[in-house]
């Protein structure tokens, strides 16, 4: 894909710096004498199979969700307003500031149900213990992209709330059980997640364990059970597979154990594209699978699902570069967790190998990207992933 070869996640390279340091204001890495080439799973990571390279950026966008091959694209029927969008994509700061207003007033909109759709997906029951674990971490507040994502994407294609809150629900089981797994001492060993105490540090390491294995497994459950019997089974079950793939080796975990395996290492041994491979397995994917899970259940057609997965492996991406920068120069009172612990603990980050200003650029031009493959929609229904894309940019925590 020619436009994934020019992103601009291709245009640095790791430069001396030592990964997990974060770097001084305006250090900055040289471009990368090889831009053009392919993004693959890192050399450092030999045994990587062709499957754990599928949802690496060089692979067709939304392969997470199509698992075929790309074909010519089509302008859908869903589409118009383009030049409003495509304005939007290249706005000045006050079109980014009513975006993220725009975006935020989505966000209220949706949030008392969402809030209410995952309190009753996980009641309060026998064992007691473990049901308390498990919502006191599913409940903890946050601010719901992944939910959000789901329900905008089967909105934008002529969905509603209600077809996609079973799978939004899911999603954010989901990634609240890689938080109370990534927490643990094993793990990340960190002691505060979204301003609360870890879920291991008030149920134990035990209950932790459990309550993420339960919410996991709970997850999939949720889906075929409460997904409206009106949309086809055929949607629910590709929905059902593509969570799962998005979640395992091919996505998430195998994302976090590149991650475990390159903490502590050699400056030289990893390089920009093992921190491309971790971020967009540990993170993308789950981020990607919200979008191209709603457009599915909606009955988007494959070049729309391939596009909006293409934009959500973009923003995905653009998240974690701001997450890194973020753990560089925010506090642990702004973040609501520990901040700093990728230094401490040796750990490659986009600050460590290309400076904070190039860091700044690249995730400034992948929202950009992001925000143009929206141009061919409606500019209202496509207002919330706009904002969105605006707000991963912004975000301050």
């Amino acid at each position: 894909d020619s436009s994934l070869a020019r992103s601009p996640s291709r245009l640095v390279r790791a430069s001396g710096n030592t990964p997990g340091r974060c770097p001084t204001e305006g250090a900055r890495a040289p471009l990368s004498a090889s831009r053009e080439k392919s993004l693959q799973a890192p050399a450092a990571l030999p045994t990587a199979s062709k499957k754990m390279q599928a949802l690496s950026f060089a692979t067709t966008p939304g392969a997470i969700a199509r698992g075929a091959p790309a074909r010519k694209a089509t302008v859908s029927a869903r589409r118009g307003a383009a030049r409003t969008v495509r304005a939007a994509a290249s706005a000045p700061a006050a079109a980014v500031e009513a975006s993220e207003v725009d975006f935020a007033a989505y966000i209220a909109e949706k949030n008392a149900a969402i809030e209410q759709a995952l309190s009753d997906s996980v009641p309060e029951m026998y064992p007691e213990r473990l049901h308390e674990s498990m919502r006191y971490s599913l409940l903890a507040g946050g601010k719901r992209i992944r939910p959000c994502l789901c329900i905008a994407a089967c909105e934008l294609m002529g969905g509603s709330m209600e077809t996609a809150m079973p799978t939004a629900c899911a999603l954010e089981m989901i990634h609240t059980m890689s938080l109370i797994h990534d927490d643990l001492p094993s793990m990340d060993n960190d002691d505060f997640r979204r301003g609360k105490p870890t879920n291991h540090k008030v149920y134990g390491e035990e209950m932790a364990i459990l309550a993420g294995d339960a919410l996991l497994s709970h997850a999939f459950e949720h889906i075929g059970r409460e997904t409206p019997k009106t949309v086809p089974a055929d949607r629910t079950l590709r929905v059902i597979v593509d969570v799962g793939k998005c979640v395992g080796s091919e996505g998430l975990v195998g994302g976090q154990v590149v991650d475990i395996m390159s903490e502590g290492a050699d400056a030289d041994e990893v390089t920009l594209d093992t921190l491309k491979y971790i971020h967009a397995h540990k993170t993308g994917a789950l981020l990607e699978v919200s979008v191209t899970a709603g457009a599915i259940l909606a009955g988007a057609d494959e070049e729309d699902v391939e596009r909006l997965g293409k934009y959500a492996q973009l923003i995905g991406l653009a998240f974690q570069v701001v997450d890194d920068i973020l753990d560089c120069t925010a506090t642990s009172e702004e973040l609501g967790k520990t901040a700093g612990k990728d230094e401490a603990v040796g750990k490659a980050t986009y600050p460590s190998l290309v400076g904070l200003e190039e860091s700044r650029k690249i995730a400034d031009d992948l929202i950009k990207e992001a925000k143009e493959l929206l141009s061919e929609y409606d500019r209202e229904k496509a207002a919330p992933l706009i904002g969105l894309a605006d707000y991963i940019g912004n975000r301050k925590n």
